[in-house]
């Protein structure tokens, strides 16, 4: 019986610690147990049952005037995975912005775009493009003037300048402006990637000049 009773005794105390240890736990003066961390989802298919297809990229290089306001409008489009202001087009090498605004290099303010033709294809971003500058107005854009702010499309294949071509025509047609559009056609050659001050500037300083909008 005196046996019985001591194990008895020694049962409850070591209930009474377990209960004790467990309080302090979730009071927080213990250290709480770390989490285990959840699987990652897996790709859902989409609803036709195939599994979604992996991110596409092609680069253009269009120009159509001051780079600032061309990069704020092109990278709110769905589709455009990244923007970067520069210089393309010219003859001499290393542009800078003092050589470009001279407009002696041959180079054009533009804003290198990379985009998913998945999601926008080349002639929905030329759409865009012709709404957001006025392509008709040789070598100046605004109140900027220079060959350095003409409306130019750098392709970096066959296939785009072909679909340029297209898109040009057909917007030339659509009599959508008074005057013909004088927007140039060219292959793309080196790029040379703005000043860090130039890069995101609208961003950087809202309200800042810009003399792009989309057009109805």
């Amino acid at each position: 019986m005196a046996a019985g009773r001591t194990v008895r005794r020694l049962l409850g105390a070591v209930l009474l610690a377990l209960a004790a240890g467990a309080t302090a736990c979730s009071s927080g003066e213990g250290p709480a147990p770390a989490p285990v961390p959840e699987p990652a989802p897996a790709p859902r298919p989409s609803e036709g049952g195939t599994m979604p297809a992996a991110e596409r990229r092609e680069t253009v290089i269009l120009a159509g005037g001051c780079f600032w306001g061309m990069e704020e409008l092109l990278r709110a489009i769905p589709g455009v995975l990244e923007t970067e202001v520069g210089y393309s087009g010219g003859t001499v090498p290393d542009a800078t912005y003092e050589i470009v605004k001279k407009g002696k290099s041959g180079h054009a303010e533009a804003v290198r775009v990379v985009f998913d033709p998945a999601r926008l294809p080349f002639e929905d971003l030329l759409g865009w493009f012709f709404r957001m500058h006025d392509p008709t107005t040789l070598d100046r854009q605004g109140n900027d003037v220079g060959t350095q702010y003409r409306s130019a499309i750098f392709c970096t294949n066959g296939g785009q300048r072909a679909a340029a071509e297209r898109v040009k025509a057909a917007v030339d047609r659509s009599g959508k402006w008074r005057k013909p559009i004088v927007t140039r056609i060219e292959e793309a050659g080196p790029w040379y990637p703005a000043e860090e001050y130039h890069q995101d500037y609208l961003r950087k300083n809202p309200g800042g000049y810009t003399c792009h909008w989309i057009r109805d």
